[in-house]
């Protein structure tokens, strides 16, 4: 089973095994006849089934449509002149005065394993202010999506996957996870061998060097967010001189090992339900969900004992497991937005209706109304144990327990037995914890925020650090959810656009509110 948070969330590592080979390599002659390449952009396409579903993206507002094409990089970097694949990408051409193009700013939002096609124009409209000086440009990353994606399980194995026993209270339900980890990893090295190897997060920051100048641009303009803070980290190590205006988002601490991130995560998770329980029992109107907020964590708690014990109806004909409902509430703290959703799935729980909170637990896991599954938790698993050095036992997680309850009672089980899904992979990972040391960068603005549940804020300064002194640009903001700019707090996104079109770095240390 894989850590379910990590799915909209950061890699906890990544990969540098090419590290000596990839430092430096910047200059686009040594990609060869790749860097030279046209795309050919074509209105984009619906989704498909592995990027998601759904439809195509709508028209831009004033005109204009969302453009996809095919990049192509070598499948495997230490041989750039070998067999190549196909990179999905999409953009929006800018909007404003021509004369005023900066050029391309790329995105990455995170997983890893979100695909970059279909993320872009679902929050288009959250970023119009940049599209006036910039082509959005977002991608699927390397086995994700429609870039050769990491094929696992069928949706109807995926639906089994997800209805087993997360958090084992017996040896018999130990072993039960153990071997279904070990069934769903099997399925990946059968049906994605060629894939597996080549998807670590320095093959990614690769891809999008190769990018960059397959755009036209002299340096990589870059916003990343959760996981994307990582790759974008590791770009600027291998390559500082190339890096132009940049911002990291929910920010990934790259000094801690899995096991220390998945800690960390809990931690997160637990505040940001404190923070929750708190706002629900302080407004004027009556909390339904409980007088206090202990009364309201008590209740969650005895909720999820009495789930593991007898599931209830979810989405028919499945259940709601202790496993599902734990998964959703998760996802309703990404954004204080969906604190609403929590409450009333915790109402209809409560009576015997766990559809809502199963529905929440379904958008983590990828899947869509009609019972397809998106690729998302196969590209995450396959890019998380190729970047992560660590395999954790199960009876490593056992003797954890006490420390990942302490952190947090609710999710601290979820997360420690997250550990395991990597023991029995068929790539070994690359290191502890990435290496994003980039001396010589532009600056690079760094936003934690100090609610965050998935990606806490104390790994903001973390990352500021590692980037080394004169690189990162730490800023602030007081506030709910995963990330900051989304949250459309006016001194954050000043701060970013202010930047981001203006190249005015704003002070470190500045506070939002």
């Amino acid at each position: 089973m894989p850590n379910p948070f990590r799915i909209r969330v950061a890699a906890l590592t990544t990969a540098l095994a090419l590290s000596s080979l990839l430092t430096g390599c910047s200059d686009g002659a040594k990609d060869g006849d790749l860097a030279a390449q046209k795309l050919d952009w074509k209105n984009c396409p619906a989704p498909d089934e592995a990027e998601g579903g759904g439809d195509a993206p709508s028209p831009l507002p004033g005109g204009g449509t969302w453009q996809c094409a095919t990049m192509r990089a070598p499948l495997d970097w230490s041989k750039p002149k070998g067999a190549a694949i196909g990179l999905a990408l999409i953009r929006a051409r800018a909007s404003g005065d021509p004369s005023k193009r900066i050029g391309s700013l790329v995105f990455n939002f995170g997983g890893p394993g979100g695909s970059g096609v279909t993320t872009l124009p679902a929050f288009g409209e959250d970023y119009a202010a940049l599209r006036t000086r910039y082509d959005l440009v977002s991608f699927d990353p390397r086995g994700v999506g429609r870039s050769d994606p990491v094929e696992c399980e069928s949706d109807a194995q995926l639906d089994d996957y997800f209805q087993q026993d997360a958090t084992p209270d017996t040896s018999a339900e130990r072993t039960q996870l153990i071997n279904r980890t070990k069934q769903f990893n099997a399925a990946c090295e059968k049906n994605s061998r060629a894939i597996l190897p080549q998807v670590r997060t320095t093959d990614a920051a690769r891809d999008m060097d190769l990018m960059r100048q397959v755009l036209g641009d002299r340096q990589l303009h870059y916003f990343g967010i959760s996981y994307g803070t990582e790759l974008g980290g590791v770009y600027a190590h291998l390559f500082p001189k190339n890096v132009g205006r940049a911002v990291f988002d929910g920010v990934v601490d790259p000094t801690q090992d899995p096991e220390q991130s998945s800690l960390g995560q809990a931690k997160g998770f637990q505040l940001a339900l404190d923070n929750f329980a708190e706002d629900c029992t302080s407004k004027t109107t009556e909390c339904p969900i409980g007088d206090t907020p202990q009364d309201v964590k008590d209740r969650i708690a005895k909720l999820l004992v009495d789930l593991d014990k007898k599931p209830i109806p979810g989405v028919l004909p499945r259940q709601l497991t202790q496993s599902a409902a734990t998964n959703g509430i998760a996802q309703s703290l990404y954004s204080k937005d969906f604190w609403e959703y929590l409450t009333e799935g915790l109402e209809e729980a409560y009576d015997g209706d766990g559809r809502i909170l199963m529905l929440l637990s379904d958008s983590m896991n990828g899947r869509s109304l009609n019972g397809e599954y998106s690729n998302i938790t196969a590209a995450n698993i396959a890019i998380n144990c190729a970047d992560e050095k660590p395999r954790y036992t199960a009876d490593y997680v056992q003797q954890k327990l006490p420390e990942f309850r302490a952190a947090s009672p609710l999710f601290g089980d979820y997360l420690a037995w997250g550990m395991v899904s990597c023991t029995d992979w068929a790539v070994p990972g690359a290191a502890d914890h990435p290496d994003v040391s980039a001396p010589g960068s532009a600056p690079i603005l760094v936003v934690g925020n100090t609610g965050d549940p998935a990606t806490p804020y104390e790994g903001a300064k973390k990352m500021v650090d590692a980037l080394g002194q004169g690189v990162g640009v730490e800023l602030t903001y007081k506030g709910q959810g995963h990330g900051a700019y989304d949250s459309k707090n006016k001194c954050v996104q000043g701060a970013v656009n202010g930047y981001l079109l203006e190249g005015t770095v704003p002070k470190a240390g500045t506070v939002c509110t």
